[in-house]
């Protein structure tokens, strides 16, 4: 019944739809926090950057960006972001779009969980001395991250949805496996099914588990 799959690597595409949702999570966060300090913080210029950037990005769709990470960046101005083989150089620069383009939805979130924060707290920790980096580190985020845990949830499931998009640059993910497959095999239902659970297998848990951490952590008010 399953014939047609002897032959492909699965469980390596779907390692690469790992890799580039692991990586591409964790440097969203980082950026996606630096961004929505910016957005949040006393200085104009960084807030400015932080709401244009936000509100630039998140209405780019994800393909123009990701081939934009290949054309502009890699075939245009020769960037290579350390890699010397092809397939590196894409893996890396699909990282790099799927963090540019995630990261604004991880500020959004984040910036509505530091909205949560009643202002006494921060004005309190400003009284004693402590700058905006402390206050913001020390009182203000610990408290925001626990209060959305579950958008950054919905953010961290769509963003391993997102990763198809990696198959416009030639990465070997799950959904440029599915396309090779659909053009050479006959089971068109069977594969498109084989993927789709093969998705929810990686999603699924995920939200049950993100989910269950949430309430865990959650801020009681």
């Amino acid at each position: 019944m399953f014939d047609f799959l002897e032959g492909y690597d699965l469980l390596g595409a779907f390692w690469m739809t790992v890799k580039l949702t692991v990586l591409s999570a964790v440097g969203s966060l980082i950026w996606g926090t630096l961004l929505a300090g910016m957005r949040v913080g006393p200085v104009p210029l960084l807030r400015g950057f932080g709401t244009a950037y936000v509100n630039i990005v998140r209405n780019i769709p994800l393909t123009i960006i990701i081939v934009f990470t290949s054309l502009g960046l890699n075939q245009t101005l020769l960037i290579s972001l350390g890699a010397s083989d092809f397939k590196t150089i894409n893996f890396r620069l699909a990282v790099l779009g799927l963090i540019a383009y995630t990261s604004a939805f991880v500020c959004e979130a984040l910036r509505s969980g530091i909205n949560t924060v009643p202002i006494g707290q921060a004005e309190a920790a400003r009284a004693i001395g402590l700058s905006f980096g402390q206050v913001l580190r020390l009182i203000v985020l610990p408290q925001a991250f626990r209060s959305v845990m579950g958008p950054m949830t919905n953010v961290l499931i769509a963003l391993t949805k997102n990763t198809t998009v990696a198959a416009a640059i030639g990465v070997a993910e799950a959904a440029y496996l599915m396309k090779s497959m659909i053009e050479n095999e006959a089971e068109l239902i069977l594969i498109s099914a084989v993927f789709a659970l093969g998705f929810i297998i990686l999603t699924l848990p995920t939200g049950l588990i993100l989910n269950w951490v949430g309430r865990k952590v959650a801020v009681k008010r």
